[in-house]
């Protein structure tokens, strides 16, 4: 798993998961939340350091398509819309090395802004 392509990507809609067989190596897993809120792209990642966008309300995010790009990586489109990163194998592999802590920075920088993981569920009446 040094950045090479997986001999399977597969995705279970249920358990929100995307699994990578990587040569030689059991299947890893990484969740949709994780991958939406670690995007590659700008729209997340901003243009240069310190200009990270973070995101919050994808609990419950879920991916609609795969699409691979070239030999490289994969173009990955999520129920919220989001469809601009493009995953290279590398950063894939970066995911699975480091999930764990990666997991954790995010939930420290979720508690920092005072955001939730959780939709936004505000209920909005219109009396008319």
């Amino acid at each position: 798993m040094k950045g090479g392509p997986p001999d399977s990507i597969s995705y279970s809609p249920s358990k929100r998961t995307l699994t990578l067989v990587f040569p030689n190596e059991a299947p890893k897993q990484l969740s949709a939340e994780l991958l939406r809120v670690l995007s590659p792209s700008a729209e997340v990642q901003g243009h240069g350091p310190g200009q990270e966008v973070l995101q919050t309300g994808k609990l419950n995010v879920g991916i609609t398509d795969i699409q691979p790009v070239g030999h490289y990586a994969v173009q990955l489109t999520f129920d919220d819309g989001h469809s601009s990163g493009l995953y290279t194998w590398t950063y894939l592999a970066h995911l699975v090395m480091n999930q764990d802590s990666l997991w954790m920075s995010y939930l420290d920088r979720l508690a920092q802004a005072s955001a939730s993981r959780d939709p936004n569920t505000e209920i909005v009446n219109i009396v008319g």
